[in-house]
């Protein structure tokens, strides 16, 4: 089994468990996501003394994003709607949490000066 492949696979929650098993994984991974990008926040203002803001920053982009493909692929392959017991709901549920986390990430590297063209361009001679 390719990677690819266990990725469709546990969206579908076809590796263990019943059909809630794909949007769970989401959600877990989409709110993981959303801790992150609040801590490296936290660091970026000075609030938590420990750890890398821009590190943190960039890994809550990475976690959300993979939260909304989990989540987007689990909606795309689940048969039935909402009430039927295979996880639309929470599917539904971990985009905007996944989405929120990309946003958070990118607030905290804005704040470290991480990412933007500011970020990027270095010291300006004058």
């Amino acid at each position: 089994m390719n990677a690819s492949q266990a990725i469709l696979s546990a969206a579908e929650g076809g590796i263990i468990g019943d059909g809630r098993t794909g949007a769970n994984l989401a959600l877990g991974v989409a709110l993981l996501g959303l801790v992150v990008g609040r801590l490296a926040v936290a660091r970026a203002t000075g609030r938590v003394g420990f750890g890398d803001a821009r590190v943190g920053g960039r890994s809550a982009v990475g976690v959300g994003a993979l939260g909304v493909a989990l989540a987007v692929l689990h909606l795309a392959t689940s048969s039935g709607g909402p009430g039927t017991g295979n996880g639309t709901v929470g599917a539904v549920v971990a985009v905007p949490l996944g989405l929120a986390a990309v946003v958070v990430g990118r607030r905290a590297l804005l704040r470290v000066g991480g990412a933007g063209a500011e970020g990027r361009r270095g010291p300006e001679s004058g």
